[in-house]
């Protein structure tokens, strides 16, 4: 048994497990550069030459110079996270010619690999160089909402009841008629044009404008549509690691998905640990991944981390969807050590034997439970710009952010995007243990509204209807 809560034992796995990359040519991206950072940090920590294919600066520091060559490529204009996902895959096979020639000259005997994302593919090689940290086709395609809850069926998990139906009008209303409760229901749309997520999917059904506006989004871009009551409570996810011997699993994460309840609108800011759930639902929550990575293992041969996202209702935790990644929760709750987790990931999914266990990996729990983390953002898909990037201290009263001319502990990064702006808090002194995540990224949001004109609008945190804590 490895005891990686050992920071000496975990260094250890850490360079065997990195033999992956030691000292070959890496090619990062396609990625913001600023998202790169870290990674061309730790492969040139192991020796290794790093390219960027890089689709945009990005907030916060991004790599030096010396320790990287960059590419630019220009992305296609896209009107969602959705469609600026679904284009990475393409992206990267099908390089603008001058990116191309860049990759070959840095590469010229195709001796490296590429470090990629969750939404490239890691079937096939791009140009003969081997794709790591991506995921295979078929993982991906577990992702669809329409596949999730007969996953969890033949898991054994308990779920909320659901309808699939086709998109048109009579299926909609007999299935939104027969489950809606006393918020309404929710639509979730099919991947029939491939993945979808960020809750761009995802429509909350209460009148019949909602149903109208709902299905004139739905018509052209899905089949099947899946109905479902509201869920109220905390949005929420718990994530695990599939192994040889069975599934790690972690501690659960607080999914800041705010409401507009006069619009009837979700809107997805960060994710964090700050949050806990009582004791009983946090070891319902760590059953249920081990029973549906159980069943990923045999009926997919699925290998690596995943999560399931759901809600934390009245009557305990309901899962409504599948992330067959390492999603973001994942990273959160491996911020005990990101590079073990992200090598560990990246060997899963290559088919390499890594010799840890169940029991190796969830010696690292405690550490998760004592390392809190979280990260309040705001996405924000319009005409609102920063003008680049900017960085400035923030103040938190408890509610709102106002600008700071000190230092204050809480940091406003934000830059442009392709499909409008990000920001985040970075770092976020208003996070601590027992505070609420969606509390201070409901403050984030209304903060960019007065400050960039974002028009996320009247948003509010989910309440906690299981154990109400500190709002």
């Amino acid at each position: 048994m490895e005891d990686l809560s050992d920071d000496a034992v975990r260094a250890a796995v850490t360079a065997r497990l990195a033999a992956l990359y030691a000292g070959r040519p890496v090619v990062v991206g396609p990625s913001i550069l600023a998202g790169a950072t870290q990674a061309v940090s730790w492969l040139r920590g192991l020796g290794c030459p790093v390219l960027v294919v890089s689709t945009g600066r990005g907030a916060g520091p991004i790599p030096e110079p010396d320790d990287a060559e960059v590419v630019e490529i220009v992305p296609p204009d896209v009107d969602s996270v959705t469609d600026e996902l679904r284009l990475m895959d393409r992206m990267a096979r099908e390089l603008p010619p001058g990116a191309a020639a860049a990759v070959e000259r840095f590469d010229p005997a195709r001796e490296g690999v590429w470090f990629t994302n969750p939404f490239v593919t890691t079937d096939e090689p791009i140009d003969g160089r081997p794709v790591t940290f991506g995921r295979p086709a078929a993982f991906l395609a577990l992702e669809d909402k329409m596949v999730a809850d007969a996953v969890w069926e033949a898991a054994g998990v308990p779920g909320a009841p659901y309808r699939i139906v086709a998109t048109e009008p009579d299926a909609l209303g007999a299935a939104t008629d027969e489950l809606a409760g006393p918020l309404g229901a929710v639509w979730s749309g099919d991947a029939r044009d491939g993945f979808n997520g960020g809750g761009n999917y995802v429509r909350w059904v209460l009148d019949e404008r909602d149903r109208a506006g709902a299905l004139r989004f739905f018509a052209p871009r899905c089949d099947r549509v899946r109905v479902m009551p509201f869920l109220e409570g905390v949005p929420c996810s718990i994530h695990g690691v599939v192994l040889p011997d069975g599934t790690a699993a972690f501690r659960p994460v607080e999914i800041a998905t705010l409401r507009d309840v006069g619009e009837r609108r979700f809107v997805y800011g960060g994710i964090g640990t700050t949050w806990d759930p009582p004791d009983a639902d946090r070891d319902a929550m760590r059953d249920a991944v081990r029973r549906v990575g159980a069943h990923l293992a045999s009926a997919h041969g699925y290998r690596g981390a995943f999560g399931i996202d759901g809600v934390l209702t009245a009557d305990g935790f309901l899962p409504t969807e599948l992330n067959s990644r390492m999603s973001a929760g994942a990273t959160v709750v491996s911020e005990v050590d990101r590079w073990f987790f992200t090598l560990l990931q990246a060997n899963l999914v290559a088919g390499v034997d890594t010799g840890l266990t169940v029991a190796d990996l969830e010696r690292l729990v405690p550490l998760m439970d004592s390392r809190r983390a979280a990260k309040a953002v705001a996405m924000s898909e319009g005409d609102a710009k920063v003008g680049g990037d900017v960085a400035f201290p923030v103040a938190w009263d408890g509610r709102d952010f106002a600008r700071a001319d000190r230092e204050t502990g809480n940091t406003l990064v934000a830059a442009d995007t392709a499909t409008g702006l990000f920001a985040k808090l970075d770092p976020c002194a208003a996070l601590v243990r027992g505070q609420r995540l969606a509390t201070v990224n409901a403050g984030l949001f209304r903060f960019v509204d007065r400050e960039f004109g974002t028009g996320f609008g009247a948003l509010e945190a989910a309440p906690d209807v299981r154990r109400p804590i500190r709002q």
